[in-house]
């Protein structure tokens, strides 16, 4: 496949979630700045690209580097107006920093694993398919979920699930898994799926019963909530006066994190009473959108922060 062929089959493979809802919450500007904090393959930053012309720059951040090689082709079309970074997004200020770039006038966050990344069995994401019990983002450094599962006994294992899976069956499904691995039969994302199956009996309709198991042990491999609690406490300092973040989140941990920091923080201003859904057009056309919720928020002046805080 040539080049150009293998851009238009990332194009057609990723469709941005709330893509036209971002662009209005950010309203892309010529000569604007803005930073996409979770890359992936490039479609939110496509549209504040093209939306900013001719002068506006992107900043992209990853910490997936497989996603920033495909981001680079997709965007190369842009050429310096774009620049890519491979890191976690809990250090953004110090990324923004070495950017040039210490306010930006605009941020995109789309929380959570993407669909290449859950289409990758290799990644170890995904119960559908059989893949190796990884789970890292990045998968260059840290443990992954099979070494994860190792480190914890009975207990805390199950305490994993209901905390960040909301996972009721937690101790029945935690008891399963470590028998499956003190018996040599978890080594794959389908052992774990078994596992968890013997518990909850296998998917019949509706969501699969391995889905928050799985959820529960993604977040705690890539420290999902601690990474997105370092994002939003650097909202202030990192957007320009009137700057906007835009947030998708996919699940209540997630989006109870960012309704309660964008309330709670007196230097921003919500956007909007309710976060922004998906609308039926896209719910069908794009599965992953069913559950996205965004949330934006502008910041006020710097001027007013001594009154804010008094």
């Amino acid at each position: 496949m040539s080049e150009q062929g293998d851009i238009d089959s990332i194009t057609r493979s990723h469709l941005p979630v709330l893509r036209d809802e971002v662009l209005r919450l950010l309203a892309p500007r010529d000569g604007g700045v803005y930073v996409d904090v979770t890359l992936g393959r490039g479609g939110h930053a496509e549209a504040i690209l093209e939306a900013s012309a001719p002068g506006g720059r992107l900043i992209g951040i990853d910490r997936d580097e497989t996603a920033i090689a495909e981001a680079r082709a997709r965007l190369a079309r842009f050429g310096e107006r774009v620049s890519f970074v491979h890191a976690p997004f809990s250090s953004l200020r110090e990324e923004l920093v070495s950017a040039g770039a210490p306010h930006v006038d605009g941020l995109v966050a789309d929380l959570g694993v993407s669909s290449p990344q859950l289409d990758d069995a290799a990644r170890g994401f995904s119960f559908k398919s059989e893949g190796p019990l990884d789970m890292r983002m990045d998968a260059s450094r840290g443990e992954t979920a099979r070494e994860l599962i190792a480190s914890l006994d009975e207990r805390e294992l199950a305490d994993v699930l209901f905390q960040y899976g909301e996972e009721r069956k937690s101790r029945p499904i935690a008891r399963s898994i470590k028998r499956a691995e003190l018996d040599g039969r978890l080594e794959t994302t389908l052992d774990l799926s078994r596992a968890i199956w013997r518990v909850t009996g296998p998917r019949r309709a509706g969501i699969d019963p391995a889905t928050r198991s799985f959820q529960a042990l993604r977040i705690v491999v890539n420290a999902e909530l601690a990474e997105l609690e370092a994002l939003l406490a650097s909202l202030p300092d990192v957007l320009a006066d009137d700057g906007v973040a835009a947030i998708i989140s996919f699940h209540s941990l997630e989006d109870r994190a960012v309704k309660h920091t964008l309330r709670d923080e007196p230097r921003l201003e919500v956007l909007g009473k309710k976060p922004i859904e998906a609308s039926d057009d896209e719910a069908r056309t794009n599965p992953r959108s069913r559950s996205a919720k965004l949330r934006g928020a502008r910041r006020r002046p710097r001027a007013n922060d001594a009154e804010v805080s008094s």
